[in-house]
C-alpha cells in the first residue's frame, strides 16, 4: 500500500510512499457454541474469511491511502478518474491507527452480513518491522462516524465514498 499524511505530524510521511503490511485478525464466536459434531467447525472457514480476503486482495492491496481532505483527490478526479476506486480514504490522515479502526469496522460489517455468531475480537496491522497497531473496540463510533454512507460500514468491496 501507499500513503501520505498531510497534517504535518509525521514529516517523513508527507511524500507519497509505500509499505508492505500484514493484517492479522482474531475472530471468535459470540455465544461460545460447541463445534458442529459432523464437521468439527463453528462455520466453514470460507464463510468467515471469504469476503474479507476478497476485500483485502482486490480493494486494499496496492491502494493509495489518503486523508479525506487531501487535495490530491481532485487531481485523480480530473486526470485519472479510473484510479478513484484504488484510493482508500480515511477521516483525517490515514494513520495505521485510523486504518485499523476502518478495517475492524469493515470486517465486522462482513461478519454481520453473514448472519453468523462470529465477531472480530481484535485486528493488528503490522506496518513495518518496528511499527504495529492492535485494535479492538466495543463502540466503534468512538473512532469512526457511523452510518451506511461510509465505506467502512458497508458490506461491499469499497474503500472510499467517492462517486
Amino acid at each position: 500500500m501507499g500513503h501520505r499524511l498531510i497534517s504535518g505530524a509525521a514529516k517523513n510521511c508527507q511524500i507519497p510512499h509505500g509499505h508492505d503490511e500484514v493484517v492479522t485478525v482474531n475472530i471468535t464466536n459470540k455465544s461460545n457454541e460447541p463445534l458442529d459434531s459432523k464437521t468439527n467447525m463453528l462455520v466453514e472457514f470460507e464463510e468467515a474469511k471469504g469476503r474479507w480476503f476478497e476485500w483485502i486482495d482486490e480493494s486494499v492491496d496496492h491502494s493509495f491511502h489518503i486523508n479525506n481532505e487531501d487535495p490530491i483527490i481532485d487531481y485523480f478526479r480530473e486526470n485519472e478518474p479510473e484510479l478513484l476506486p484504488k484510493l482508500l480514504i480515511t477521516p483525517g490522515d490515514p494513520t495505521t491507527e485510523i486504518r485499523a479502526a476502518c478495517y475492524y469496522a469493515k470486517l465486522s460489517t462482513f461478519l454481520d452480513q453473514n448472519k453468523t455468531e462470529l465477531f472480530c475480537t481484535d485486528l493488528k496491522i503490522q506496518e513495518t518491522p518496528t511499527n504495529a497497531v492492535c485494535f479492538s473496540c466495543e463502540n466503534i463510533e468512538q473512532f469512526l462516524p457511523s452510518g451506511q454512507c461510509h465505506w467502512w460500514n458497508r458490506p461491499d468491496l469499497s474503500i472510499n465514498d467517492l462517486s
